[in-house]
């Protein structure tokens, strides 16, 4: 009880007014997210924006959209321009709440949010994905299709500059070209001209969740690479 009102108190003062979602955050067994040292370090190095970016996105990851929607929401009303920056990789908070409303059905919703995400940065092609898929699943299958394939040929070529160019952790991404190989797929699909909406839209779905989950795993990979031979 004690640890709680710590927490409320905490968050009154640094962070989010009242009984706000960080205190959900720390009971949530995400990475010992818990522990206080966490806590201290996330908002020294991100802000309170950033640990709400940062705790929203774990819940994504953790497939829990309700709960990403609540910090996502919050940061667009007061820092709508955040980015979170992942070295060779951005995601703007327009993207993340679009993407949480999308995964909670709010398609309307989505569509308007990501839309400001494209108009800020034109070459968000995580954003066009999902704009797509908003659109197809909200009834608009020609112009979900158009965003659809250019939002993949986006991340398609995106993965390809960074991995032959070996820009920043390029070495460490989609390195079994999963990711590539399934926006190939679809894109020969598309090029055919015989949708499987149902087929295209999951797979859609999977391609942005494992862009989340690579931005992490290709910072792991790097980190142990260089910590086996840190003189290369």
């Amino acid at each position: 009880m004690i640890r709680k009102n710590m927490v409320k108190l905490f968050t009154s003062i640094f962070c989010l007014p009242g009984d706000a979602s960080w205190r959900n955050s720390i009971d949530r067994p995400i990475k010992k997210r818990n522990s206080w040292a966490w806590l201290a370090i996330v908002l020294f190095l991100y802000g309170c924006a950033g640990s709400e970016m940062y705790a929203g996105r774990q819940a994504l990851l953790k497939d829990k959209p309700d709960a990403a929607l609540t910090y996502f929401q919050h940061v667009a009303a007061t820092d709508p321009n955040y980015v979170m920056q992942f070295g060779v990789f951005q995601e703007g908070v327009w993207t993340y709440l679009g993407r949480a409303q999308y995964l909670t059905g709010n398609f309307p919703e989505a569509r308007q949010s990501l839309e400001k995400a494209l108009s800020q940065h034109n070459d968000d092609y995580l954003a066009r994905l999902y704009l797509g898929l908003t659109l197809a699943r909200s009834g608009d299958q020609s112009g979900g299709l158009k965003d659809i394939e250019s939002g993949m040929k986006g991340i398609y070529d995106w993965i390809e500059y960074i991995v032959s160019h070996r820009v920043g952790t390029g070495d460490f991404w989609d390195p079994r070209r999963e990711i590539r190989s399934e926006i190939q797929s679809n894109l020969a699909m598309i090029a055919g001209k015989e949708i499987d909406w149902q087929k295209l839209i999951s797979s859609g779905e999977w391609i942005g969740l494992k862009m989340e989950d690579e931005i992490d795993q290709a910072r792991w990979d790097w980190q142990n690479d260089f910590m086996a031979d840190p003189g290369v």
